[in-house]
C-alpha cells in the first residue's frame, strides 16, 4: 500500500474519536497508509490545562499523555483502516509494554506521532509508538488495544 498523504484536520479527528477537549491529543493526521502506519502532529502550548500542576516553575507534558496522545492516533489508524466494521466504536487501551522516555516535552514544542501495526488479530491490535520533538526521539513503547 501506498500512503495516504491527504491531511486530516482537527474536524475530521474529532468525527472519528470520542474524545472531547480537554483530552483530544491529535492535531492533525499528517500522513496514514491503512492497516499499516500513520504520523500525527500535536502542538504542545502554554495553554493546556495540565501545564497549571505539572509544573507550575518549569512546565512539563506528563508521560502518560503523550503515550495517550501516541494511543489516540494508534485509534485513528484503527478507524481509518476498518471503516464500517470499527464505526462506532470505542478502541481502548489493553497494555503498554517497553515504555521509556527519553526527554521532556515542553510548551511551544510539536510531538509527532508515528505508529506502525506490528500485528492485528481479531480486534486485537499491537502497534509500536515512537513520539519525536524536532527528529529526537522523546518517547516510545509498544501499545495494545482493542474493539468494544
Amino acid at each position: 500500500m501506498t500512503s495516504e498523504t491527504k491531511h486530516f484536520d482537527i474536524n475530521e479527528i474529532l468525527r472519528l474519536l470520542p474524545h472531547r477537549y480537554p483530552f483530544v491529543l491529535v492535531d492533525r493526521v499528517l500522513e496514514v497508509v491503512p492497516g499499516e502506519s500513520i504520523v500525527c502532529l500535536k502542538n504542545v502550548t502554554i495553554n493546556e490545562n495540565f501545564f497549571q500542576g505539572h509544573f507550575p516553575s518549569e512546565p512539563v507534558m506528563p508521560g502518560v499523555l503523550i503515550m495517550e496522545g501516541l494511543a489516540q492516533a494508534g485509534a485513528l489508524l484503527a478507524y481509518l483502516t476498518g471503516g464500517e466494521t470499527v464505526e462506532g466504536k470505542l478502541v481502548y487501551f489493553a497494555g503498554m509494554d517497553g515504555v521509556r522516555f527519553r526527554q521532556k516535552v515542553v510548551p511551544g514544542d510539536q510531538l509527532v506521532f508515528r505508529l506502525s501495526v506490528i500485528k492485528r488479530k481479531g480486534r486485537i491490535w499491537k502497534l509500536d509508538g515512537k513520539a519525536y520533538v524536532d527528529d529526537r526521539l522523546v518517547a516510545e513503547g509498544e501499545l495494545m488495544a482493542t474493539f468494544a
